[in-house]
C-alpha cells in the first residue's frame, strides 16, 4: 500500500486542521490494536487472583478501554467524534515475559477509519492496569502499543507485519 504524498491534517499553509470527510462514502471499517504491560510475576499473579487492592483489574481495565474509545474525539484533537457500532476489548495473561496484553477490535460504519479509536482503546486499558497495581510495581512497562490491522475505506486493507 502506497503511503500518501502529503500529511492530511495540514492545510496548504502548514496549519493542522480537521480533514473534510463528507465527499467519502459509508463503508464498513473495522481496526484492530494491541499493547501490552508487563510485570513481575508475582504481580501477574495478584491480578489473576483478583487480589488488587482496588479491584478486578483486568474487568476496570476492559471499560475503561471501551469507554476511552467511545471519547477519542475528546482526546485527540483532530479526530472525529464516530458512532461506533463496537468495542471489544480482550486482555489475555502472557508468562514470558509475564505481562498482560491487551487487544482492542472498534468497528463503524461511517466515512473514516476507527484506528485512532482502537489504539486509545488500548492504551487507556494498559494506563488503567498500571494505575490498579501501581501500589504493588511501580517498574511496570506499557509496550508494543500498535495497530495490528485496519479494513475497509478507500485505502484499504493494512496488516501489520509481525
Amino acid at each position: 500500500m502506497a503511503q500518501p504524498a502529503k500529511l492530511t491534517h495540514l492545510n496548504a499553509r502548514g496549519e493542522a486542521r480537521m480533514v473534510d470527510v463528507s465527499p467519502k462514502a459509508v463503508t464498513e471499517r473495522v481496526a484492530v490494536a494491541e499493547g501490552r504491560v508487563t510485570m513481575a510475576a508475582k504481580t501477574l499473579d495478584l491480578v489473576l487472583k483478583g487480589n488488587a487492592a482496588k479491584g478486578d483489574v483486568i474487568g476496570v481495565a476492559r471499560v475503561a478501554g471501551i469507554m476511552a474509545a467511545k471519547r477519542t474525539h475528546e482526546l485527540i484533537p483532530l479526530c472525529h467524534p464516530l458512532p461506533v457500532a463496537q468495542i471489544a476489548v480482550e486482555i489475555e495473561p502472557e508468562r514470558k515475559p509475564p505481562g498482560l496484553k491487551v487487544r482492542a477490535t472498534v468497528k463503524v460504519a461511517g466515512r473514516t477509519g476507527v484506528e485512532m479509536e482502537a489504539l486509545t482503546a488500548v492504551s487507556v486499558a494498559c494506563l488503567t492496569v498500571y494505575d490498579m497495581v501501581k501500589a504493588v510495581e511501580r517498574g511496570m512497562r506499557i509496550e508494543s502499543i500498535r495497530l495490528i490491522e485496519k479494513r475497509g475505506g478507500k485505502s484499504g486493507t493494512y496488516q501489520a507485519k509481525e
